[in-house]
């Protein structure tokens, strides 16, 4: 045991990763020694572990330090608050393009790892069908691994066997492959794993099988395809693109979509999997359903597909509890509240008595939903006994993914207000102020004390600035002490990713073999109804986006999906994200609740720059890489 841990530990990175810092000190290492890594059942755990350990799976743990850091002195700076699905309490910038979640050096130390292991396998004293097997995780780890370089570089060096050190550097330099031939090689290898990997484990989903192989190509080839697409919305210029090295031609953009939809196809016709739960009887059922899924996904094994498990003995677990309770559920976690749903994305969700369009939400009598300018004492606003009535009718993954003002959470109503206006017609806005009014005290955020309210207040970044906390993937325990304590599992791929896919694949090309628009209309609307929707809508590209959108929202899709299709730099130039402030009316007898639309406070203009769409290549001082355009 002790060998194979230091042989793990030795497996280093060659030069071109590194920029041959310290290449004089690396040594020539051979092949593995099967005897010493598969002489026990645990020596071949090991090494797989090591290799699943590394994988780039954008999970709980996934944040603005790379992969497995969320939980160290990140603010709860998820990838989701860099994009218009949610802003960060405190904290209001993109991430540098430049080094906007880069992921270089250990991308390549998982790829020498994987090809030392391919290498070895037919050394192996193995039947063929275990020989077969291994070779197939192998494949799918590296795909996976190629897929993380390629979406966030473009064409990266390809390494395909372990390189020696010889005494002479230039022979360890790769040049980087065009994009395509990335993109091509990831699809290659996801074919080859599903060749080769089962369709089932009797353990769990935390290996992977036939169909996560073929989860992963849909996943890839539908970006891939973007990608050919979307191009000329964000043109670059500069060697890297005359040599092709990012880009793709748009007339490629067909090829990946078929190759999505042929992936998908067969995940959907394969009979093994469906959507968790997918006929509620009421509203409320369909809100709990879908909460559930995401607090336990093992507890949904027909629909989640691949999962990455944090309940493992050993395990460091993830920080989401921790960070983004609302500040009155906390626990004593000193850093709450961090996740704010934005009032854009909560204006996405549908209502139920006009499905088909988004239902942004309504507060003044005139129906004007795009003044932001704050409060109007001129204006006719809609008036509510309760500071959630306004949302009754919205579809009921809100109600699951967000916390919205004046719900219970834990056993305790969820105050979030940003103020009131006073018998004058005066606003108190965001300000920390009291009123009495026949009698009865009213405080502008809607308690006494801090600890007893969770919006709008700047104390210590703890409130929610949006007028919305987050509920998805939360658990309704008590907020572990620590970070990194927080035990539910991470759904990688699952089923309903896989509708959306092929959905957006279908309408994207007008691809209409085997009734594949019938097919991909009925993909958003069975996701549709599991959420409490009772009529179908029709296939279009703005209602398979929404319903995207609203599905995988904070499953780390969004900020990838802006980058593949090119919207980024269009939503983000000079952009402030928006909020719903609820104000108690004091000029009401009895006192109702208003909301405000407005810019949100302590918000910083962003701008997304074209050249974000690729991360800076390192370290070409030395490995002579072509950099990529604008760096």
């Amino acid at each position: 045991m002790r060998t194979i841990k230091n042989i793990v530990m030795f497996i280093g990175i060659v030069c071109f990763v590194f920029g041959c810092k310290n290449v004089l000190d690396l040594k020539p290492l051979d092949k593995l020694d099967s005897k010493t890594l598969f002489s026990s059942p645990e020596g071949i755990k090991v090494y797989m572990a090591n290799l699943y350990s590394q994988l780039p799976i954008e999970d709980f743990a996934f944040g603005r330090n790379g992969f497995n850091s969320a939980n160290i002195n990140t603010i709860g700076i998820a990838p989701a608050t860099q994009t218009d699905e949610a802003a960060n309490s405190e904290y209001s910038h993109l991430v540098d393009g430049g080094g906007n979640y880069p992921w270089w050096d250990q991308g390549y130390k998982l790829i020498r790892d994987v090809n030392l292991l391919i290498e070895t396998i037919p050394t192996l004293n193995l039947n063929e069908k275990d020989k077969s097997e291994i070779a197939g995780e192998a494949a799918f780890i590296r795909a996976y691994t190629y897929f993380a370089l390629v979406k966030r570089y473009g064409g990266v060096p390809l390494i395909t066997n372990t390189q020696k050190y010889n005494g002479e550097v230039e022979s360890l330099k790769v040049p980087r492959s065009t994009e395509k031939e990335i993109w091509d090689f990831v699809l290659d290898e996801c074919d080859l794993a599903a060749e080769n990997l089962p369709e089932t484990r009797t353990t769990d989903k935390r290996r992977a099988t036939k169909w996560g192989a073929y989860a992963l190509k849909s996943r890839a080839a539908l970006h891939a395809a973007s990608i050919a697409k979307y191009w000329s919305k964000a043109p670059l210029s500069g060697t890297a693109v005359t040599q092709k090295l990012v880009g793709i031609d748009a007339a490629e953009a067909d090829s990946y979509y078929q190759e999505c939809i042929k992936a998908s196809e067969a995940i959907m016709n394969s009979g093994q999997f469906s959507l968790y739960k997918p006929s509620p009887a009421t509203v409320a059922e369909a809100i709990e359903n879908y909460r559930a899924l995401f607090e336990n996904p093992n507890a949904a094994p027909e629909e989640a597909i691949f999962v990455k498990g944090f309940t493992n003995p050993g395990s460091s677990g993830h920080s989401t509890d921790f960070w983004f309770n609302p500040n009155q559920t906390s626990d004593g976690s000193p850093h709450p509240g961090r996740m704010n749903p934005t009032l854009a994305l909560v204006d996405l969700y549908e209502s139920y008595s006009n499905p088909g369009v988004s239902a942004p939400v309504v507060t003044t009598n005139d129906g004007n939903v795009n003044d932001y300018n704050g409060f109007d004492k001129n204006k006719s606003y809609k008036t509510f006994n309760t500071p959630y009535d306004i949302f009754k009718d919205k579809d009921a993954r809100l109600w699951a993914t967000a916390i919205l003002p004046g719900t219970e959470w834990k056993g305790k109503t969820i105050i979030i207000q940003g103020g009131y206006i006073q018998p004058d017609g005066t606003a108190k806005i965001e300000t920390d102020e009291s009123i009495v009014v026949n009698g009865i005290k009213y405080y502008t955020y809607g308690a006494a004390e801090w600890p007893q309210y969770s919006g709008f207040a700047v104390q210590a970044g703890n409130m929610t600035r949006t007028g919305f906390s987050f509920k998805k993937f939360l658990s309704k325990n008590a907020v572990p002490p620590n970070l990194g304590a927080s035990t539910n599992d991470w759904m990688d791929f699952r089923y309903a990713e896989i509708l959306l896919n092929y959905a957006e694949a279908v309408i994207e090309s007008n691809y209409t073999a085997d009734n594949a628009q019938l097919k991909a209309a009925d993909a958003i609307n069975v996701i549709r109804r599991r959420a409490g929707h009772k009529q179908n809508i029709p296939l279009s590209l703005t209602n398979v986006l929404r319903e995207r959108r609203v599905e995988l929202a904070f499953e780390n899709k969004r900020y990838w999906d802006l980058v593949r299709r090119r919207d980024y730099h269009v939503l983000f130039n000079n952009t402030v994200r928006k909020a719903l402030v609820p104000l108690l009316d004091l000029r009401e007898n009895p006192v109702k609740y208003i909301f405000v639309r407005r810019n949100l406070s302590r918000e910083a203009p962003l701008t997304f720059p074209v050249n974000f769409y690729y991360v800076s290549i390192p370290g070409i001082g030395a490995n002579g890489l072509v950099q990529n355009p604008q760096y």
